[in-house]
């Protein structure tokens, strides 16, 4: 207390005959304030003893019975602004600041944290007052909402930014996710709600019931920007990480990736990484790793690392996710349609006339013997009866080790020639063929 104040108290003290004002007790250790001085943090001018600073004597009488002998030099926030920064020229005001009520937050003698916080480091129970705080009771929480600390990323004040964020969402979030801005400017594909959006279309910055602070588990979560996936969803056969906890991120990075289609590794890499082994699904998946290790010929789109190219990695209505059609048993006579996966690429006239010189070489003379393995009406063989879909030792992808066929592998034997060749599998008797030179197979032996 100033001298000048002493000398004001004394004043009023002598001039109401020194009723009950003793001037020599400082106002927050005198018995009827002891509550201002049990707080950890003071403010400054209830540290210096100044409390007229903002409190104005209006009676000579202190304590007056029954009424109130000071009272506040200004109303609301003007009280504040007569020392503090005035608030209230951005774009977003905290409404308790734009209603001058800065007393909502803040204790105008003390508080136990700093800045007059009336709550401890965990600034929840204060937030909660008016915030809903259903969002901050959820299973999964962000660490500084974990922790209390509101005013990490919000000011409690004002902003420019919605929310009152101290910053646009992604400059608030990269200030401590500084690992993630690294390796993103690194990366050579960017999902565009990364590349051009908040953080917040796919996160819920508080807290959720899903991992990684998800707004819904995935693919849900996906198949609401990606509609064609939740088509997929629907399909007979849906690809079964999609369904387990991990979701899309079992095989796609949400963020960024050196990989096209974000996927988390190079195409044949990360599928490998579960059809590569013996161990994986019951019953086991086939070891695809395995088929093709080694193996002197691969299948073209193995050989360029793209297993999508006929496999759909979410969903499809056709066997082994295939991208169109193909038969699941060995003996189906070929219809139009029924081999759609296999005459994407290759000749589409190949099995639908019985002669030809010009959709294929497996032919003896003009007979097209494509036609007559797989369009037989009683026991058509599919082409995996003689090629191997990803990788053989043998030329145009025919087996050499045989097809499965029950407990058994049926050799084929072939051998190529300059203009046919000949082969004797465990179906029929040795047969040569030749486009220039026809064989009479009757003949043959």
């Amino acid at each position: 207390m100033n001298v000048m104040q002493f000398v004001f108290i004394l004043f009023f003290a002598m001039a109401s005959g020194g009723s009950a004002y003793a001037a020599e007790a400082s106002c927050k250790t005198a018995e009827c304030h002891s509550r201002v001085g049990g707080t950890q943090n003071f403010h400054a001018p209830v540290k210096d003893e100044d409390c007229v600073a903002c409190h104005k004597q209006t009676n000579p009488a202190h304590p007056l019975k029954g009424a109130k002998s000071f009272v506040l030099t200004s109303e609301g926030a003007a009280l504040c602004y007569q020392c503090h920064d005035t608030f209230g020229k951005k774009k977003v005001v905290h409404p308790p600041v734009k209603d001058g009520e800065c007393a909502y937050c803040h204790n105008p003698h003390g508080g136990v944290e700093r800045f007059l916080l009336g709550v401890g480091s965990d600034q929840t129970q204060l937030c909660m007052g008016c915030h809903d705080p259903a969002p901050f009771k959820q299973p999964f929480a962000h660490g500084p909402v974990a922790v209390g600390e509101c005013t990490k990323c919000h000011d409690p004040h004002e902003s420019k930014e919605k929310a009152l964020l101290k910053g646009a969402v992604w400059e608030t979030c990269i200030k401590c996710h500084t690992d993630f801005l690294k390796t993103l400017q690194e990366a050579t594909f960017i999902h565009n709600p990364v590349k051009g959006g908040p953080c917040t279309a796919c996160h819920n910055p508080h807290g959720s019931a899903v991992p990684q602070l998800l707004k819904k588990k995935t693919p849900d979560l996906c198949v609401g920007c990606h509609k064609n996936l939740g088509k997929k969803l629907k399909a007979k056969i849906v690809h079964k990480p999609l369904l387990q906890s991990g979701g899309c991120s079992t095989c796609h990075s949400p963020h960024f990736s050196k990989a096209p289609h974000l996927l988390a590794d190079q195409e044949k890499n990360l599928c490998l990484g579960c059809h590569g082994t013996d161990k994986l699904g019951n019953p086991p998946l086939h070891n695809i790793k395995k088929e093709i290790e080694g193996k002197k010929y691969l299948h073209g789109p193995v050989a360029k690392g793209e297993c999508n190219a006929c496999h759909d990695p979410h969903g499809s209505d056709n066997f082994r996710l295939l991208r169109g059609s193909y038969p699941p048993d060995i003996y189906v006579p070929y219809k139009d349609g029924t081999y759609e996966i296999c005459l994407k690429c290759h000749e589409k006239n190949m099995l639908r006339f019985a002669d030809t010189t010009i959709y294929t070489k497996f032919r003896n003379g003009n007979r097209n013997l494509h036609y007559v393995h797989v369009v037989n009406s009683r026991k058509g063989r599919t082409c995996r009866i003689c090629h191997e879909p990803h990788a053989s030792n043998g030329e145009k992808l025919i087996t050499k080790e045989g097809i499965k066929f029950g407990d058994w592998k049926i050799p084929i034997n072939f051998q190529i020639t300059p203009t046919g060749g000949s082969c004797a599998p465990g179906c029929h008797r040795k047969f040569r063929y030749d486009r220039d030179k026809p064989v009479d197979l009757k003949e043959d032996k």
